[in-house]
């Protein structure tokens, strides 16, 4: 016993517990605090969000438009001429040297942001309800969440925190869901703040090594959930904000239920626990040593994370880097893809058709106005608000509830979330992606549907 007093003796330095504790409570200041602003519940970070937003006023678009070409027209001089000072700066040549795909993806997406910015061409791409919500409603805001969120992210990664929660989360984490116990920080930052923080945490733990393929995915796509602030936004579009409570309660409910299954099932189930670098992950969790209390033996994990902790300087240039890998590696992403999407909602009955096998089990379900309900099932594919925007002329109050609980709870739309994980390091295909919406749907549904007959 004495020998392993002596090894832990090291890392307990008042230092080491000062770079513990400091940097990791800004981090749950930022990212977790949920604070009242303007009248509701939500984060630090998306308040200096706001803040940047307000002060860019107008030019907000002109920024964007900047970085989205930028993005396409420097992976074009590397993709064509691949000039030294890219080649020769890791962070650069991965930024900027993509797949024959992706450039063209980037290339897209700089030609929708011309358009939506000039507000010119065919009304199908730069139009209000496609390219130009994208434009002015969407891509603005993760400007300055990506800015935010990449500069502050290592506040809660790299100094311990994980490590902390990871010892002491592990044992509800693992068996539920299957996955690490760190893994609830990311389930609490989304939940109170922002899906896409969320996301962008994940893909950097999966970088780094900490989670496996499997565990990157189900977290990406399970656990990166709608915030609070975005779960007013929807209920008040269907007119039941009175609602609210019960509809938050619902869904986390139906969230809960999705998280436990849909992590069992193909496609997630078939991903290997292999990491980022094709190795075998060897422990899944750390194992609590013989006589430790969970708490002691996670302030000391972290503690010891924080101890090598050697250059605040090179901790502020990985935050600089994050930001600049989700504005110049995500944004032309979600500028392409949703716009895409939204197109194929807008102008095309591929949803309402998608939606169709829906009527006889929404009937089962004795859900009123199932033909209406049904074209709301599939379309959140495209983007997350549009099934709030259909079912507002529907009557029945039960139906508008459940198409709203259920929009929020699919989680994986294409004009966001979906580009996210895309553009994101996130090992996950496109197919696999509408495969997992269509499960979540089939599973909370019927979950949904329950507690709606209960309250109506």
């Amino acid at each position: 016993m004495h020998g392993s007093s002596a090894v832990n003796t090291p890392t307990f330095s008042t230092r080491n517990i000062l770079m513990f504790l400091i940097p990791s409570l800004l981090g749950i200041l930022l990212f977790m605090a949920p604070v009242s602003h303007e009248g509701g519940i939500t984060i630090p970070v998306a308040i200096f969000s706001k803040l940047i937003l307000s002060t860019l006023g107008e030019q907000s678009g002109l920024v964007v438009s900047l970085v989205i070409i930028c993005s396409a027209v420097i992976s074009a001089l590397a993709f064509i001429a691949k000039p030294k000072w890219i080649t020769s700066n890791a962070f650069l040549k991965n930024l900027f040297i993509v797949s024959p795909v992706w450039f063209s993806v980037r290339l897209l997406g700089a030609v929708f942001v011309c358009l939506s910015y000039f507000a010119v061409g065919p009304e199908m791409i730069s139009g209000g309800a496609t390219g130009g919500f994208i434009f002015t409603d969407l891509l603005p805001t993760l400007l300055a969440v990506f800015l935010f969120a990449g500069l502050f992210l290592p506040l809660l990664t790299n100094f311990g925190l994980l490590e902390m929660f990871g010892a002491m989360l592990s044992r509800v984490m693992r068996p539920l869901f299957g996955l690490p116990g760190r893994s609830a920080v990311d389930c609490a930052t989304s939940w109170l703040g922002d899906g896409s923080v969320a996301i962008l945490m994940s893909s950097k733990q999966y970088e780094q090594g900490y989670y496996t393929e499997r565990e990157a995915a189900v977290v990406g796509t399970t656990f990166s959930a709608v915030s609070i602030s975005f779960s007013l936004v929807v209920i008040a579009q269907v007119g039941l904000e009175h609602m609210f409570v019960p509809f938050y309660l619902t869904v986390c409910l139906a969230g809960f239920v999705a998280a436990v299954v849909v992590p069992r099932l193909p496609p997630l189930s078939w991903k290997k626990d292999t990491l980022a670098n094709g190795e075998e992950k060897t422990s899944h969790d750390a194992e609590l040593p013989a006589g430790e209390s969970v708490l002691r033996y996670g302030f000391s994990m972290a503690v010891k994370r924080a101890s090598t902790i050697t250059s605040l300087r090179a901790v502020f240039k990985e935050g600089l880097q994050n930001a600049l890998d989700m504005l110049f590696g995500v944004l032309p992403i979600v500028m392409a893809i949703g716009t895409l999407a939204l197109i194929i909602a807008e102008y095309t009955s591929v949803f309402a058709i998608l939606g169709a096998p829906f009527v006889p089990l929404l009937e089962l379900l004795h859900i009123h106005e199932a033909a209406a309900a049904s074209e709301t099932m599939v379309v959140g594919l495209a983007d997350m608000f549009i099934p709030a925007v259909l079912a507002a002329d529907i009557n029945s109050e039960m139906t508008r509830f459940v198409v709203a609980v259920m929009s929020v709870s699919q989680l994986i739309y294409m004009s966001e979330v979906g580009a996210l994980l895309l553009g994101s390091k996130i090992p996950i295909k496109l197919w696999e992606m509408v495969a997992i919406f269509l499960l979540r749907t089939l599973v909370t549904l019927p979950v949904i549907a329950g507690v709606a007959h209960l309250i109506f």
